[in-house]
C-alpha cells in the first residue's frame, strides 16, 4: 500500500516505557476513550508500559494524540502516522499483559528497557552513517524473518528470528560482532529498544537503536537505503511510501519464486504457517493456501 495516498482515516502506532502502577485501571482508561473516538485496533498494556496500533479518523487520531500527551507519562511520547482504510482491523482489542511485546521472551530474560537500552540513533543520524560510513558499523534487523522477506535495509542481517522470543537463541548468531557498532532496527522501535538492552547485558559493547524506528525512517527517506515494503500487522499487510510506479518488491512466492508481496496462512491445520503466495500459486490450489506440496497432500 502506498502510504502517501490521502484518505479519511489515519493509523496510529506508538509505544511508551513507563512505569504503570495499575495496568487494569489505565486498560479500563484507555478501552473508554478508544471506545468513544471510535477506534480499532490492538493494546497491549503491562507494568512497564503501553503498545498501540490504532485506526481511527484523522479528527479522532489527533484529539486521541492531544489526550494522550496530557498525561505526564506520555508527554514526550513518538507517534507515528499512516493513512488508513477505516477498515485495516476488525476490532478493539486492549489487553493486559506481562510485557508490551509480542511474543516477548519473558521470563527467559531479565532486562527492562526503562533501565537498560541501546543509545538512540535518529534517522536523520541513521541517514548520515549510511552516506558516509556505512563500513564502520552493522544494522541488526530485530522483526521476524518473515517480516525482513519482503523488505529491509541494505546490507543488514537477520540473526535467525521467527519470533521475537527467539532472540536469546539467535544472539549466538552475532556473537562475533560484540565488539562492533550495532544499530538494531524494527517497525516502529518496540522491539529493537528491548532487544538492544538485552544485548548489552549480554556483553555486546556499543549498541544502538533506531529511535521511531523503521516507518519513520521511510516515511523521512522514501526510496532511500530501505529496500522493499514494510511488513505491518494489519489488514494491509504492506506499506511503503515510494512512488507506486517505481516501487520494486523484492518478496518472492514461496511456490513459484515470483516477486509478491502476497502474505496468507497455510490452510492445513497442522501448520498454518505465515508465507508468501502469488495469486496464480492460490488459483491453482482452488482457492486455498499450501506453503508446500507436502502440506497441499496431507490436506488430502
Amino acid at each position: 500500500m502506498n502510504m502517501k495516498n490521502e484518505t479519511q482515516y489515519d493509523i496510529l502506532l506508538f509505544y511508551k516505557y513507563i512505569d504503570v502502577e495499575d495496568p487494569k485501571i489505565l486498560m479500563y482508561e484507555q478501552r473508554t476513550l478508544c471506545e468513544k473516538l471510535g477506534f480499532k485496533g490492538r493494546m497491549i498494556i503491562a507494568h512497564e508500559g503501553m503498545n498501540a496500533t490504532l485506526e481511527g479518523t484523522k479528527e479522532n487520531i489527533e484529539k486521541y494524540c492531544k489526550k494522550l500527551t496530557s498525561d505526564p507519562r506520555f508527554a514526550d511520547t513518538h507517534f507515528k502516522i499512516s493513512g488508513g482504510t477505516g477498515d485495516s482491523f476488525p476490532r478493539l482489542s486492549i489487553k493486559v499483559r506481562k510485557d508490551i511485546v509480542s511474543d516477548s521472551f519473558g521470563a527467559q530474560v531479565d532486562v527492562d528497557p526503562r533501565k537498560t537500552t541501546g543509545k538512540r540513533l535518529s534517522g536523520a543520524e541513521l541517514h548520515q552513517w549510511l552516506q558516509t560510513k556505512p563500513e564502520s558499523f552493522q544494522i541488526v534487523d530485530m522483526r521476524n524473518d518473515y517480516e525482513f522477506r519482503v523488505g529491509h535495509f541494505k546490507g543488514s542481517i537477520l540473526p535467525g528470528l521467527k519470533n521475537f522470543r527467539d532472540l536469546p537463541k539467535a544472539k549466538e548468531e552475532i556473537s562475533h560482532l560484540k565488539d562492533k557498532t550495532i544499530v538494531t532496527v524494527c517497525t516502529g522501535g518496540v522491539r529493537c529498544e528491548k532487544a538492544s538492552g538485552y544485548l548489552i547485558k549480554n556483553g555486546f559493547k556499543d549498541v544502538y537503536q533506531l529511535d521511531g524506528g523503521i516507518v519513520s525512517y521511510m516515511e523521512k527517506y522514501p526510496s532511500q537505503d530501505f529496500v522493499g515494503s514494510l511488513y505491518v500487522f494489519d489488514k494491509r499487510i504492506t506499506m511503503h511510501f515510494n512512488d507506486p510506479e517505481k516501487h520494486i518488491p523484492i518478496g518472492k512466492c514461496d511456490i513459484c519464486d515470483v516477486s509478491s508481496e502476497r502474505y496468507v496462512n497455510c490452510t492445513l491445520d497442522t501448520c498454518h504457517d505465515h508465507f508468501i503466495c502469488c495469486q496464480n500459486c492460490e488459483n491453482e490450489q482452488s482457492g486455498d493456501h499450501f506453503c508446500s506440496k507436502n502440506c497441499q497432500e496431507s490436506n488430502k
